[in-house]
């Protein structure tokens, strides 16, 4: 009897552990903040201080936040996309392999395609409508950003370029 309590005894002691140390985990992380849709919330890493100081700085601000653009909008899917880019964050952040300069991944910029011909669509419609005057619009697959290139985020997007922002934090 003595050792199957000390092994339940253990067996206690390793999940309590588990537990505080998941409990921990999630504070440190500021876990809850990635929930919300706080721009901040998206610098509790430094790498992201650029993209947050360009984007405070461009007509977007007042109009839509990082979520606003680079997540689907509303319902599960906003939530899969959350926790499928979180993850991969925490791995690269965690692992330190990242580049300095922030490159969108594929199914990142479908997303904010996405979100740019939703949020202006009559603009796009406009566009589509009129294709054939506009040479240079071929909506099967020119991104916004192809012709919008600083927008929100500006033509620099690495750490070096903004090295006086370092200091916000959320």
């Amino acid at each position: 009897m003595g050792a199957k309590r000390a092994l339940a005894a253990l067996a206690f002691g390793a999940f309590v552990a588990a537990i505080v140390a998941f409990v921990y985990t999630l504070k440190v992380s500021k876990a809850a903040d990635y929930l919300g849709s706080d721009p901040k919330a998206c610098i509790n890493c430094h790498v992201m201080n650029v993209s947050y100081a360009t984007w405070e700085h461009s007509a977007h601000k007042n109009a839509a936040t990082c979520v606003d653009c680079h997540l689907p909008q509303g319902g599960v899917e906003k939530y899969v996309a959350k926790a499928r880019d979180g993850f991969n964050h925490a791995v690269a952040f965690t692992t330190g392999s990242f580049d300095q300069a922030i490159v969108i991944s594929g199914d990142g910029a479908r997303r904010v395609q996405a979100n740019c011909v939703g949020c202006h669509a009559s603009l796009s419609n406009a566009l589509i409508k009129n294709a054939d005057l506009n040479h240079r619009f071929d909506e099967s697959d020119r991104q916004c950003w192809s012709c919008h290139r600083q927008t929100p985020h500006g033509a620099v997007r690495a750490l070096s370029s903004a090295p006086n922002n370092l200091d916000v934090r959320f």
